[in-house]
């Protein structure tokens, strides 16, 4: 299939998204068609990357002066000591702010790298190369950079785009079943917060996204980060429109931290599990008719999809649960905000609850009746 581009467009940067298959062997190429120009560079890898096709990218820089930094990528070391490390060879090297960083993993390499490159001298030319199901339909797009710490998740980062972003079929080819449903968790909430016609589409073709069949998982990714090209063109710094993205993620980022970000809850499956709250809670406070609740309850359940909070918490969690509840970014108050479903395709933002109403909730979702 021929490599599909997405372009975004914000106040900041204009860049593409590309979708296709063999990317990485025509690296070179492709920056320079796309007018980005380097001398050098530093690649920050997930050492969970196959070797192999790393050697693909290096082979196709040749002609750069490359560093490379590999790092274990887990929340445990999405932190400051990692970026100390990443900033300690680019100042050790002498990059220059025309000088580039790539980032070759998933949603934490993404993140890490582009919060380095945002810092390194108020700004290093950034490449990202998500190499997950997650971060190609998600946290490759839109800017946010991000690292965390012991007051929750993504507490300290910025906003940069990167310079291109090369979405690569055959990095998925190597992934796990497990990593797969991790990105089909925000494939899943992209549809339920803007298209019902994409959400009647995964329920058709679920099997064949999970078996990267092409053409149906090219067209799924371009589909699911359209989705967020149009939020994140609206509202690029998330002051108003762009908070819908975060539908299930108050609870998931809530749940993750509750564990410590262990590796019984990865962040798509508390993505997931998040969106299963927030239905509920949704039904709960009237707001989502029953209809589209059990459809889409059906579909987390059919699919065998994490949803039961019983399988990871007890009642003794949700003062825990609702102390990184209430340090969610988008809390501008005592009250803690949250992303509802009204329907699917249509979600209502800045709904805010206090800590008792959603202990009473927690109760019921966490009770043995």
């Amino acid at each position: 299939m021929k490599p599909i581009k997405l372009k975004i467009k914000t106040k900041t940067q204009k860049y593409s998204i590309i979708i296709g298959s063999n990317l990485i062997n025509n690296f070179n190429r492709i920056i320079k068609k796309n007018s980005i120009n380097f001398n050098k560079c530093l690649c920050l890898i997930d050492k969970k990357v196959p070797k192999k096709l790393i050697y693909s990218i290096k082979k196709s820089l040749k002609n750069k002066q490359i560093y490379f930094k590999y790092f274990k990528a887990n929340e445990k070391n999405k932190s400051q000591k990692t970026v100390n490390q990443i900033l300690e060879i680019l100042l050790n090297k002498n990059f220059s702010r025309k000088d580039c960083l790539i980032s070759i993993g998933g949603g934490i390499t993404g993140d890490v790298g582009a919060f380095s490159a945002s810092i390194f001298k108020r700004g290093l030319q950034f490449i990202n190369v998500p190499t997950t199901l997650l971060s190609q339909v998600d946290s490759s797009i839109g800017g946010k950079t991000g690292i965390n710490s012991k007051y929750g998740k993504n507490l300290i980062g910025s906003f940069y785009q990167p310079k291109i972003v090369l979405s690569d079929m055959i990095f998925l080819n190597t992934l796990p079943k497990r990593e797969i449903i991790c990105g089909y968790g925000e494939i899943l909430k992209h549809s339920l917060i803007a298209d019902k016609n994409f959400y009647n589409f995964l329920n058709k073709n679920f099997l064949d996204i999970l078996k990267i069949k092409s053409p149906v998982i090219e067209k799924t990714i371009f589909k699911s980060c359209k989705i967020k090209k149009n939020f994140v063109e609206k509202d690029e710094n998330e002051r108003n429109l762009r908070k819908t993205l975060n539908f299930g993620h108050t609870f998931g980022h809530a749940f993750e931290a509750t564990l410590g970000f262990s590796k019984k809850l990865n962040h798509g499956e508390a993505v997931i599990l998040g969106i299963n709250t927030a239905l509920n809670f949704s039904l709960f406070e009237k707001l989502l008719n029953k209809r589209d609740h059990i459809s889409v309850i059906n579909h987390i359940r059919k699919f065998k999809l994490p949803f039961s909070l019983k399988n990871y918490f007890t009642p003794k969690d949700i003062k825990k649960i609702i102390f990184f509840m209430n340090k969610d970014k988008k809390n501008i108050t005592e009250k803690i905000n949250l992303i509802l479903l009204r329907k699917i395709g249509h979600t209502i933002i800045d709904k805010t609850y206090n800590q008792k109403n959603l202990e009473i909730f927690l109760n019921k979702e966490l009770s043995n009746k």
